[in-house]
This record gives C-alpha cells, sequence and structure tokens, in this order.
C-alpha cells in the first residue's frame, strides 16, 4: 500500500483507504475516491498536481490530497 501521490503516472490502482481530516475524507469520497473504486493516474505536473481518471471522469487535485488516497 502507498499514497496515490507516490503511485506513478500510467498505472490503474485500487483505493484501499482514504486518510486525514474527517472535512478531507469526506471531500475526497464526494469526488469520488472511496475504497474499492479503481483510479488511474494520467499525469504528475510536478508542480503539485496530479490529474487522474475516477469513474470515466478526469480530475485535478494536488499533491496533498493525493497523498491521503492510499493505494494497492
Amino acid at each position: 500500500m502507498l499514497p496515490l501521490s507516490m503511485a506513478g503516472a500510467g498505472g490503474k490502482h485500487m483505493i484501499s483507504r482514504v486518510t486525514g481530516k474527517e472535512d478531507m475524507r469526506q471531500h475526497l469520497a464526494d469526488l469520488g475516491f472511496v475504497p474499492g473504486e479503481q483510479v488511474e493516474i494520467i499525469s504528475d505536473t510536478g508542480e503539485g498536481n496530479v490529474i487522474v481518471c475516477i469513474k470515466d471522469t478526469r480530475l485535478g487535485i494536488t499533491s496533498q490530497m493525493a497523498s491521503k488516497i492510499m493505494v494497492d
């Protein structure tokens, strides 16, 4: 298990858990980042943002948010 922020672009990963404060966990859940969901990293801009595809939707999240999403 590792944070999504360290997983690298191009791979698909299964979300195992989401960490952080309740408001952050709820915000990520509202975006679809819940345990059991598959997420693909499209690109890591290297400037603090990560572009992902989850539930057929592309989203840009901060690397801080990505570090709260644990994947297998």
